[in-house]
């Protein structure tokens, strides 16, 4: 009976614990960092400027002249695979397809100097360590990793603009922090423009990295401080093209020279450490200055207190992870969602100083005076489902996330709204111009305060830019033309939808000329409508239909990123009048069962890198944006009960909690933000509109605490992993009888309670 007693104590005790746990304890940073998902494992704070993580390659952008594809796999800086850890940098992407940053590497070492980083098959060659994920901890903004060739334990963990290091050495007489000034993601050699390091005493260094990459004009000012004085100092220098020197050569540069320049430069700073010493490091970013790094710096991290900046930057997660309280079936699936809602949160990133001061894309300096401005806006990506999420749980800060889009409106050579934008830069990348689905739903819903008609003047220039990604052809003959454009039929589609975004906030503000003059370019989808094939299709200049046809592939054939199958259902913005023209509910909702159940021959992954087949369900894309509203289009069959089968299928094969869990680029949040929509059961099809489309929820419930002070709860009955099918929908106590919900039912507050079943609802 004793037994029993002590045996029920720890079963209670346990229980206890579960209970207590917080939300950012189920974050798991380590999923997606395996294969595809190009997420990245360090420290950061919501939405944070500085991203604090390890980097396990040097790889380099290009190689024999041309470009390396396997640097794909680092857009992150950091592959699960990899065995060594080349050091740690303070800015990174969280799961792009494409890359940039990796700003200022810190790599501590002991032992004879070295600075070059070696080589993955022998790090014993470089500063770089090997390392085991035995030896890993990567938490909401924490990293801890033991670096097994010089016993060194680094730990890190950030403010908003600052990363803090925390270095525990062995004891040693030769004891290293090395900053290469040269590293980075998609690196290269003439990537570095220029790099500058000021030592402005024993323990203070300041100075400034200009690189030409993705973005082609970006500076990141910085100032790092030690908590230990460095013995001494010194640089390596590999600028061997450089013509031009000047007299510097009057001075010995190479060591304990306190003004250090050059395009390709690798300092280190010395120390004697005792046994379990802990050198500490604060290094602070700013895109204006090395005195605004420091300010933040000061402001942010005044003292040394490791433990209290882990623990605030944890609570920060925790204060942004409460916004929804979920219960799920089981912990899995609790981890799976605060991990998706911590990616959803990491990027757009804070872009201006703690005295509001920022680099704007006309390259001055200004300052954000009523609102925080914002970088990285992944727009193709992040239009469908980040940003919608935002207008729910982030009404704030998607409120200065437009008016940062107007400042880079206004401050535009082109005067144009951003497409893909990081760092006062432009980088032209995705088709589309996606900023304004992301203003459109702001203002229909009410969430942003600035001058509309503004806003909706700046989408109607974006969108009559005529020498941009055949603009001008699309609004002569109503598509792109494929002998204009290599991706003519998917620029035709966006615009279109971007189109009917535009008509919308015209709708809002009254504007009937520009609402008649938009909703007509919304159907410009119809123009690449191929009935013979009944595929959307490349279309000549001539009128003519490209003869060369192949739906499967992604290659040539007038898409980016997905083939026929997966782009011939975007027109979110009028699905029912696609059904229509594709042959009607019945012959619609077959070819959608054709999309999830086909079988991709091999050589569809020929021309591709960012898909795999662990992406991929039949031909149903996910690890891809285009088609990530496809499985909620039955809604509009006779067969809505699909998209409730597709929905629970996809969140249970797409995602999960270990370092492969994602099936495809996270895409600054992309990804996750159709995981947390998907499993609430409801999802934005078609942003710019105030519904929402109904699916099947995974949670068994969930509140949604809003900043209104109000809450919006998701309640289930009977749900279980084999109860995917809804009989029955109540919101606030009475039948729903439609497939959507509405913005303001949730923003009023209320319940929507969905009654599960294993058997689907077909009348």
């Amino acid at each position: 009976m004793k037994k029993l007693f002590v045996a029920l104590a720890v079963i209670l005790s346990s229980t206890a614990v579960q209970a207590q746990k917080q939300p950012y304890q189920y974050v798991k940073p380590i999923i997606g960092t395996a294969k595809m998902g190009h997420t990245y494992p360090g420290a950061t704070v919501p939405f944070g400027a500085v991203q604090l993580s390890p980097d396990t390659d040097t790889l380099s952008y290009e190689m024999n002249g041309k470009y390396n594809p396997d640097m794909y796999r680092y857009c992150a800086g950091y592959q699960y695979a990899d065995k060594t850890i080349v050091g740690f940098s303070h800015t990174h992407f969280s799961g792009t397809g494409h890359s940039d940053l990796g700003d200022f590497l810190i790599m501590p070492t002991t032992g004879k100097l070295q600075l070059n980083p070696g080589t993955a098959d022998h790090p014993e060659n470089g500063y770089r360590s090997a390392f085991s994920h035995d030896n890993e901890v990567a938490e909401a903004n924490y990293y801890k990793v033991k670096l097994d060739d010089h016993n060194i334990v680094a730990e890190m963990t950030t403010s908003p603009r600052v990363g803090f290091h925390q270095y525990t050495f062995p004891k040693s007489d030769q004891s290293h922090i090395i900053l290469d000034l040269m590293a980075g993601i998609y690196n290269y050699d003439d990537k570095n423009v220029w790099t500058y390091v000021h030592v402005v005493n024993d323990t203070l260094v300041t100075g400034y990295r200009q690189t030409s990459g993705w973005a082609r004009t970006r500076t990141v000012y910085f100032a790092m401080t030690f908590s230990k004085p460095f013995t001494e100092y010194g640089q390596k220098n590999y600028d061997d093209k450089q013509v031009y020197r000047g007299f510097w050569g009057k001075w010995n540069q190479t060591k304990n020279f306190p003004e250090m320049a050059g395009k390709r430069m690798r300092t280190y700073f010395d120390f004697k450490t005792t046994e379990g010493e802990q050198v500490k490091i604060k290094f602070a970013i700013s895109p204006v200055s090395q005195e605004n790094a420091l300010l933040n710096m000061q402001t942010e991290i005044p003292g040394w207190d490791f433990e209290k900046v882990k623990k605030d930057g944890q609570q920060s997660w925790n204060k942004e992870l409460n916004k929804i309280a979920v219960n799920t079936l089981n912990d899995d699936d609790k981890v799976n969602f605060y991990t998706a809602m911590y990616h959803t949160f990491i990027n757009p990133t804070v872009y201006n100083d703690v005295n509001k001061d920022y680099r704007g894309l006309d390259q001055n300096n200004h300052k954000a005076a009523d609102f925080d401005n914002y970088t990285t806006f992944s727009l193709w990506d992040t239009f469908r489902a980040l940003h919608p999420f935002f207008n729910i749980v982030q009404q704030k800060r998607s409120a200065d996330m437009v008016s940062s889009m107007m400042a880079h409106y206004d401050q535009s050579a082109w005067k144009m709204l951003p497409i893909w934008s990081h760092y006062a830069n432009e980088n032209w990348c995705m088709s589309g111009y996606h900023s304004v689905s992301v203003v459109a739903d702001a203002i229909v819903k009410g969430i942003y305060k600035g001058d509309p008609n503004a806003a909706l003047a700046a989408c109607v220039a974006t969108a009559k830019k005529r020498d941009y990604e055949g603009i001008g052809a699309y609004m002569d003959l109503g598509y792109v033309p494929a002998d204009v454009n290599g991706t003519s039929v998917s620029n035709t589609l966006e615009y279109a939808y971007d189109d009917w975004c535009i008509a919308q906030l015209a709708k809002k503000l009254n504007n009937t000329e520009v609402y008649n003059e938009f909703m007509k370019r919304a159907e410009n989808w119809r123009n690449v409508y191929d009935k013979q094939s009944d595929f959307m299709r490349p279309r000549l200049k001539d009128g003519s239909f490209k003869k060369e046809f192949d739906v499967l592939s992604t290659h040539g054939q007038g898409f980016i990123e997905g083939n026929a199958w997966n782009y011939s259902l975007y027109v979110p913005h009028n699905p029912e009048e696609l059904i229509k023209l594709r042959g009607g509910k019945a012959r619609f909702s077959k070819h959608l069962d054709s999309l999830f159940t086909m079988h991709l021959p091999d050589e569809f992954f020929a021309h591709t890198e960012d898909i795999t087949r662990e992406g991929i369900i039949g031909n149903y894309v996910h690890g891809n944006e285009p088609a990530h509203h496809a499985a909620y289009l039955y809604n509009y069959t006779s067969t809505p009960w699909k998209t409730q089968d597709r929905v629970r299928m996809i969140l249970k094969k797409m995602y999960g909690p270990t370092a492969d869990g994602l099936g495809g680029n996270d895409d600054c949040g992309q990804m996750s933000a159709w995981f947390i929509f998907s499993s609430l059961g409801f999802y934005p099809m078609a942003p710019g509109s105030t519904t929402y489309e109904l699916g099947s929820p995974a949670v068994v419930n969930a509140s949604i605490n809003l900043e209104n002070g109000k809450t919006f709860t998701v309640k289930t009955r009977n749900q279980s992993n084999k109860n995917v099918y809804v009989s029955k929908v109540l919101l606030n106590g009475k039948v729903l009888d439609r497939r959507t919900l509405n913005h303001d039912e949730i923003m009023n507050g209320g319940q929507i309670e969905f009654f599960m079943s294993a058997k689907p609802t077909t009348k």
